[in-house]
């Protein structure tokens, strides 16, 4: 059978050589320029030059040009030119009613802010305002004072102002469940003026992209600038479901799972007037949806969820299905069947045959299927005695380990409790060297494909030296989490008495059953069964299936952070 498969497929070979070679059934390709240009909407041309950079230190051979550009220009682009574009729904808002190749790659974020020296601003931080709250507010900008928004605020109004972005009026109008919105003229401000007078003003309320109040030089929100929290749920606090607003690292997180307003979060997109032939052009774009999205959240913008990720790369690689309205890009008329040359003809019978063939071998397949979906299903297990430990290193309960280095630094990393329980990770987030750390609390965080967990410090003290190769290649805390693997060399600060608080080999497995016990009273009390799908975190007879983490969602990683990592035995 592989023989006849063999000559089958060489036959085709043949056929296709024939074919390629019959100038009348070739469609006209598009000219494949050696150099890429790619046009920016100005709130993305940052984010879009470093992507351009990074793929061109991994593609030297490449020549790439990003152009700024304005609101007229871009439309000109997108009817009159094949190049690649980025901008975002709220730059063109009729973007979604054009006849355009597009595809998602992020989302941009509305905030409202405030200043950081606003004599509420503890109330504010505690209840947050609600979406009614919110639309009152935008329902009538210019009479709604403190009072109705804290509780004991004065009746001073608030002052209330918007960055002079079409897009961000349409994204607001959006959220108010309103076609238009009009506000007066000393309303609107640029970018600048609007951050200075929030800034100026401890009354104030800005509306803006969240961009707009992000400092480039240190990727963290100006002075004197916070982000208003919005009480989504409307109940009169904060609550813990609503917590995403302690960094920037958390509000894109939190954005991402869904505990912001999602009509306050446009979509940014790759457009072009044609889907792009350009195979360098494809390739790019496949690497900024399933690579560089990690930069987005530097920039202020939010990531993709993984599937939809998948799924836009899956409309890249299949050039034909990502126009809006669920439309199908044609190719030019091909000819009838019975007017296609004889070669065309012996192929499709060939593939007939080849085709019967594959229907033959279905049912054999399915046994096949079956036994991989139950080797999934399944998975293999993992308990206090499959966990590696390694000599001479000290384990503390935040599931990390120390070792003085004759130096006298501390080298410290995960243990391998957590690199079994997570899965295979993607990104390490990790502080600078120079920066102090603290014992039991965050030293770095852990991601696998935009979920997180925050990780603390066994040892207090000051980072000498960071782990670089980390940067490149996370999946060294799995393969290697005591050698490679390690995060940090810190300089102690109080060695003798922390050493006191870790634990030594057989005495950290005896915990190490503890935790596992745990971690099954988690997996049982805590997670929603359909969090997992088809795919149980735990076996039949009551053992804890590896990477259980990887095949549940960001609000599982959520809870194992809150009910877990965070309340160590």
């Amino acid at each position: 059978m592989k023989k006849l498969i063999s000559l089958q497929l060489a036959v085709l070979l043949l056929l296709g050589g024939v074919c390629c070679n019959c100038s009348r059934d070739k469609t006209e390709e598009m000219p494949q320029t050696e150099k890429i240009v790619i046009n920016s909407s100005p709130e993305l041309y940052d984010l879009t030059s470093e992507w351009v950079a990074c793929y061109l230190t991994l593609n030297p051979g490449l020549e790439m040009e990003v152009l700024q550009t304005s609101e007229s220009s871009m439309r000109e682009k997108l009817s009159s030119s094949a190049q690649l574009n980025f901008v975002t729904s709220d730059f063109i808002p009729e973007l979604n009613d054009w006849s355009l190749w597009k595809v998602s790659v992020g989302r941009d974020i509305i905030v409202p802010v405030i200043n950081a020296r606003n004599p509420y601003l503890q109330e504010i931080l505690k209840q947050g305002i609600s979406p009614a709250g919110l639309a009152r507010i935008l329902n009538n900008p210019q009479n709604t004072p403190w009072s109705s928004l804290v509780e004991d605020g004065p009746d001073l109004p608030v002052q209330l102002y918007f960055t002079n972005n079409s897009g961000l009026h349409a994204g607001i109008a959006a959220f108010l469940e309103r076609e238009t919105l009009s506000f007066s003229d000393e309303l609107i401000l640029d970018q600048e003026s609007l951050l200075a007078s929030v800034q100026s003003n401890v009354h104030a309320i800005g509306f803006c992209y969240l961009v707009d109040v992000i400092n480039p030089r240190n990727m963290s929100l100006y002075e004197d600038i916070r982000i208003l929290p919005i009480d989504k749920n409307g109940n009169g606090f904060i609550d813990y479901k609503e917590e995403i607003y302690g960094s920037l690292d958390d509000f894109s997180r939190g954005v991402w799972i869904g505990k912001y307003p999602k009509k306050l979060a446009s979509s940014i997109y790759t457009v072009s007037s044609v889907p792009p032939m350009n195979e360098n052009e494809r390739a790019f774009l496949s690497w900024v949806i399933s690579k560089g999205h990690v930069l987005m959240d530097n920039h202020g913008f939010g990531e993709l969820s993984e599937f939809e990720r998948l799924a836009q790369v899956k409309i890249i690689d299949g050039i034909g299905d990502g126009r809006p309205g669920g439309e199908v890009y044609t190719l030019p008329k091909e000819p009838g069947f019975f007017a296609r040359p004889l070669p065309y003809v012996l192929a499709f019978l060939l593939l007939l045959t080849i085709r019967l063939f594959i229907v033959l071998r279905k049912n054999d397949r399915i046994g096949e299927v079956v036994s991989e979906k139950e080797s999934i299903h399944k998975g293999s297990i993992i308990n206090e005695n499959q966990v590696e430990l390694a000599p001479g290193l000290y384990y503390d309960k935040s599931h990390t380990w120390a070792f003085l280095e004759k130096d006298g630094t501390v080298k410290v990393g995960i243990d391998d409790f957590l690199q079994r329980v997570t899965g295979p990770l993607t990104r390490v987030k990790m502080k600078l060297p120079g920066e102090r750390v603290k014992k039991g609390k965050k030293a770095v965080s852990i991601i696998q494909e935009g979920k997180q967990l925050d990780i603390y410090a066994p040892v207090s003290g000051t980072i000498r030296e960071q782990n670089s190769q980390l940067s490149t290649d996370a999946s060294l805390l799995n393969s290697s989490p005591y050698s490679e693997g390690w995060i940090y060399k810190i300089e102690p600060s109080n060695w003798v008495k922390e050493v006191q608080f870790l634990i030594l080999g057989n005495p950290y497995r005896l915990w190490l059953k503890k935790e596992f016990q745990r971690l099954k009273d988690f997996l049982a009390n805590t997670l929603n069964s359909k969090d997992a799908g088809y795919v149980p975190v735990m076996q039949d007879g009551g053992e804890v299936n590896e990477n259980i983490l990887q095949v549940l969602g960001p609000e599982s990683w959520e809870d194992f952070q809150t009910n877990f990592l965070d309340v160590p035995s």
